[in-house]
Formats: C-alpha cells, structure tokens, sequence
C-alpha cells in the first residue's frame, strides 16, 4: 500500500519532529521544515505531498502568506497548526485556504484522524506514483511540470491554468462550481466570473482539438464546470 505523504511546515522543530515521528510509525512518510522559503524551494523540485501540515507562526512569511503561495503551486490540503491566539483568524483561514485545522498543543492522535477524514473526502493526486495523468489515448496532464501532452505534443500550462486543471480533475466528473473555482484559485484577490471564463476559454484551446464543441471540459450554465473523464486508476469519489 503507498504510503500517504505529509509536508510539516512548522517553526518549532520540536514539534514538527514528534508529529513526523508519529505519523512515520501510521504508515505516513513526513518531510518537515522550519520555514516557509525552504518548503517552498524544496516543492519546485519534488512531487506535491498528499497534504500539507502548515504552521502559523512562521520565521519569514506568515501562516497565511505560505498557504497563499502553495495554493499557486497546486491545489494541495492543508491543515493548519493554529494557538489559541491564532483563532481570530479561524473563519478567514477555513474559508480561503485550509480544510481543517488543530489547536496547540496538538493531540498526535487527534491529529491523525483529521489528516485521514481530509485525505478520505478529497481524492488523491498522487504525483509520485503517477507524475503524467492519461486522460484518453489523446490528452495526459503532467501537472509536476505545468504541462498537457495533447496528442504527443507538450504544451506548457500557466501556474492559473495548473491549478484549474487540479480541481477539475479532484471532483471529476463532477460539476465545480463557480465560486470554488474563484475561492481555491484566487484564494485573496476579488475575482469575478469573467475572469474565470477567460482562462477556462485559454485552457480549452490548448486542451481540446474544437474549443466550441469540447470533449474534456464542459460548461454547466450558470453553475461551473467539470471535467468529462475521470482517469480509470484513481479511486472512487463518493463525496
């Protein structure tokens, strides 16, 4: 069975160690660092982790500032490792970034069992065991790289459009609606639908072989979009 992977991003290294040696002995494999700059360099060279452990209270770039960046990258979960102090900022950080969130001093069991109900409820994108995507014998998505191979072609993807693609294929075949789209691609700017539509319209071109009549990804009037296929080797989505 594969091994989930978890990413820790937490300033005090004490705990970050006892959380990476709790999970490690469930099964998880855990890479923690003390700070956001470093956690950020080390995703452009590895694969996405399965979920990210996000402290708040960060040497270089707040809590926030760190979930900003890494829902750039891809749209990876996240739970927050928040003090009691920090709950003023609860409702925002729920809303624009995170999943869930535990209070300190975090109870490792606790713990667990919230990355599990995340992990359960949100498909995975396991890059490490499947960094290209097959869609069909015409369309794979390598979103490691921010590229689509249409037709054995490679064409690049905008980190915008990346992201897009990570949603859409999450929930796939299921319709996402509008508003999520806005919210997990533009977690802290005000965006509207227009804009929405200017890149899907982007993606399709680059995506599909007619734009006006797409295979892959379908506008569902007034609603959102979704994408068509669900590839044959992800597991079932029953959210």
């Amino acid at each position: 069975m594969k091994r989930s992977t978890v990413l820790v991003i937490e300033a005090d290294t004490r705990l970050s160690r006892s959380i990476a040696e709790f999970l490690e002995t469930h099964t998880y494999q855990v890479t923690i660092f003390a700070d956001a700059p470093d956690a950020l360099d080390y995703l452009q060279d590895e694969v996405l982790p399965n979920i990210v452990l996000l402290g708040m209270n960060l040497p270089s770039i707040s809590g926030f500032e760190t979930a900003r960046r890494l829902k750039m990258t891809a749209d990876v979960p996240i739970i927050f490792l928040m003090s009691r102090s920090d709950r003023q900022y609860l409702v925002e950080g729920l809303k624009k970034y995170a999943e869930d969130f535990v209070i300190k001093p975090v109870e490792l069991h606790e713990l667990e069992t919230r990355i599990q109900i995340v992990l359960g409820r949100l498909p995975a994108l396991d890059y490490s065991a499947e960094p290209i995507i097959r869609i069909d014998a015409q369309l794979s998505i390598d979103l490691a790289q921010n590229r689509a191979l249409v037709a054995g072609r490679a064409v690049r993807l905008t980190p915008t459009e990346a992201v897009l693609m990570h949603v859409l294929l999450r929930h796939a075949p299921r319709v996402v609606q509008n508003h999520a789209l806005l919210a997990r691609v533009w977690p802290t700017e005000e965006v509207y639908e227009d804009t929405l539509r200017v890149h899907m319209h982007r993606l399709r071109r680059k995506l599909e072989a007619d734009s006006h009549h797409p295979r892959y990804i379908r506008t569902e009037r007034g609603v959102g979009y979704r994408f068509t296929i669900r590839p044959a080797n992800w597991p079932a989505d029953e959210s």
